[in-house]
């Protein structure tokens, strides 16, 4: 019989594939891919305005459209908070509309952390008018209320704005708070104020429509000193000196924290002052037209200058956006500990600056005026608050200063605080907060104390910051501290569901900085945290060689010693 003719398989044709749409602008890439695309797509975030005012605050609460409730409503530093009496367990099983409460957070951008003594006195009397004296200073360095009911919110804005504040672009995808320094124009180890170039910016570009529509927040911070937290905003400018052109500014790009953190990466170069509004307006445009809008996780600056690297990043800003190329500069110093400019200090005119520190960032608009009152009478009208989520008086006579001290001390601000008040930062919490699972501003209230009792003995070189956050988006910036606490529900001893966190140890800004170091299964919960911070406080005492930080010492720490 013949034989059968063999059969022949043909190698099957590859598929090619187009790449999948990332949703960038500048690649033509125009259709929404996420229910946020589409209604910033329909409507611009700004407009709203005009509705709160001639709709919402009329006629109430329930009035307001779902896609500005909590969508656009952010866009002028409104966000619903959290109903009352529910647990943190639940947070991720309740639908929207059931965790909102018929009450507003309200945030105000406060640029460069500074604010007048007038400015302040309006933000305290918003507070006690119509926030319940709710106040607490951010590590933004914005103020935020609650309780705010919408009616009353075109008298908010009308009393801001008369002073020269607004909530424009508080919040939502846009060019938030721009970071400075607190003692800028009065410190001594500043050699360039770059105070201009955040008011040129914030003139130019807050509320600019052309710039209201990001593919998520855009942060950035503007200071001489290293003391805005530069390594974890989207554009950081730091002060440096160039050997041949003077003093300017390192830039750096794609810092950022949440789920997946990442540190600002330098781009080599330096900038002058009188141009640092341009290059930031390039940088901006650069995530505008090239940022990822597909998913909202992946939206950020940081996941831009991941897969491109800095050096296409340089040229595609160069090229496309300055249309020159930027001098070449050295990186900028970097400090050893933060720099909280908590107590007392000279000014370059021989007044005094003066450093308070409130538990967490909880003030009230009670002490706000505490803190204009006094400030005036020692000859002051400049307050400055701080990425620390503290408050600085500015131009104290010197013969002023301890009676301003003891006045402040009276209302909890204290000038000489205890290393656990000074280093503790909170987030907002379960208290207001729709995303949080653990309650953290209280809980900061009574670890300071408890810690103050438990650990009095012992002499720190430097303060252990502590940061506690309320789920894992890292308001309070945990994993840069040195104890850094993310909140979830835990497992107690009992088999019981119970709030807790999870521990980031070593984490740090400057010399120090990089993300916490993770133990594997190792959580903690609310109720022993002041037992677990004493057990590691004295096991660094202890352990740590002459001059090693915390950071250093929790890398190296036998595991068993970190738990």
């Amino acid at each position: 019989m013949p034989e059968r003719p063999v059969a022949t398989v043909r190698p099957r044709r590859a598929e090619t594939r187009e790449p999948r749409s990332e949703g960038q602008w500048a690649l033509g890439q125009r259709e929404p891919l996420n229910p946020n695309e589409v209604f910033k797509q329909a409507d611009d975030g700004l407009n709203v305005r005009e509705r709160i005012e001639t709709i919402y605050a009329r006629e109430g609460f329930s009035s307001i459209s779902p896609e500005d409730l909590r969508g656009r409503m952010r866009w002028w530093g409104l966000y619903t908070q959290r109903r009352q009496g529910i647990e943190g367990g639940r947070t991720a099983t309740i639908a929207p509309e059931d965790l909102d409460d018929e009450y507003f957070m309200l945030r105000v951008r406060v640029d460069g952390g500074a604010l007048t003594t007038e400015q302040l006195r309006v933000i305290a009397d918003i507070s006690i008018d119509f926030g319940r004296d709710t106040a607490d200073i951010t590590d933004r360095e914005n103020i935020q209320f609650h309780w705010i009911r919408v009616e009353d919110v075109p008298e908010i804005w009308r009393r801001l704005e008369a002073v020269g504040l607004s909530t424009t672009e508080a919040c939502g995808d846009t060019p938030r708070v721009v970071l400075g320094s607190p003692v800028s124009g009065v410190s001594a180890a500043e050699v360039l104020n770059p105070e201009p170039a955040i008011q040129e910016i914030c003139r130019r570009f807050i509320g600019d429509p052309t710039l209201s529509n990001l593919p998520r927040k855009f942060k950035t911070s503007i200071a001489w000193l290293a003391d805005a937290a530069p390594e974890i905003n989207d554009v950081s400018f730091v002060g440096v000196e160039h050997p041949e052109h003077g003093p300017g500014f390192d830039l750096l790009v794609g810092g950022a924290l949440s789920t997946n953190p990442r540190l600002a990466e330098r781009l080599g170069v330096w900038v002058p002052l009188d141009e640092v509004p341009d290059v930031w307006h390039g940088v901006i445009q650069i995530f505008r037209d090239y940022g990822y809008r597909r998913l909202r996780h992946r939206a950020r600056l940081k996941f831009l200058v991941a897969d491109w690297g800095t050096e296409k990043f340089r040229e595609v800003l160069e090229t496309e956006y300055l249309h020159r190329s930027l001098l070449d500069g050295p990186a900028a110093a970097l400090p050893d500990q933060p720099l909280d400019h908590i107590g007392v200090h000279d000014q370059i005119d021989g007044h005094k600056y003066v450093g308070f520190a409130p538990i967490a960032g909880r003030v009230s608009g009670t002490v706000l005026k505490s803190v204009a009152g006094a400030a005036e009478k020692a000859g002051s009208t400049r307050i400055r608050l701080t990425p620390y989520q503290k408050l600085v008086v500015l131009d104290v006579r010197p013969d002023a200063v301890d009676t301003l001290v003891g006045e402040l001390s009276a209302v909890g601000l204290e000038a000489n605080p205890s290393p656990w008040r000074r280093s503790t930062m909170a987030c907002t919490g379960l208290e207001f907060c729709k995303l949080a699972i653990v309650e953290t501003k209280a809980r900061a209230h009574t670890l300071v104390a408890d810690l103050e009792e438990r650990l009095d003995h012992i002499e720190l070189e430097r303060p252990l910051s502590i940061h506690i956050n309320g789920c894992p988006n890292s308001c309070a910036r945990i994993q840069t501290a040195d104890i850094g606490l993310k909140g979830q529900i835990v497992t107690n001893e009992a088999g019981e569901q119970v709030e807790g966190f999870q521990v980031h140890l070593g984490g740090g800004l400057g010399l120090d900085a990089g993300f916490g170091r993770k133990l594997r299964s190792h959580k903690v919960t609310s109720a022993e945290l002041g037992d677990y911070v004493v057990r590691v406080t004295e096991n660094f005492v202890k352990q740590h060689e002459p001059g090693e930080r915390f950071a250093q010492w929790a890398q190296r720490a036998d595991e068993e010693d970190l738990r």
